[in-house]
């Protein structure tokens, strides 16, 4: 059973939704797993997330590890900007 969901972001500015895109980048280009396929998209401050997976366990990881992965981009970025 296949199993596909969109995760939409807006964030503060296009710099940060840019930081995180970038961010991302290394872990869309190469899957570590065969059961998942993402791609991330940029339209201004907007982040959109498409998921396809060939499961819903697949699916759960997936966004779970990239909503991980996007919490940290924008801690550290945070972290940046106040010092």
């Amino acid at each position: 059973m296949r199993a596909n969901a969109v995760v939409r972001l807006d964030f503060p500015s296009e710099k940060h939704a840019e930081i995180v895109l970038c961010a991302l980048a290394p872990e869309t280009e190469v899957s570590v797993t065969s059961r998942s396929k993402v791609q991330v998209d940029r339209k201004g401050n907007r982040l959109t997330l498409s998921f396809e997976t060939k499961d819903t366990s697949a699916l759960r990881a997936a966004i779970n590890s990239y909503l991980r992965f996007i919490h940290l981009a924008k801690s550290v970025t945070e972290t940046i900007e106040n010092l």
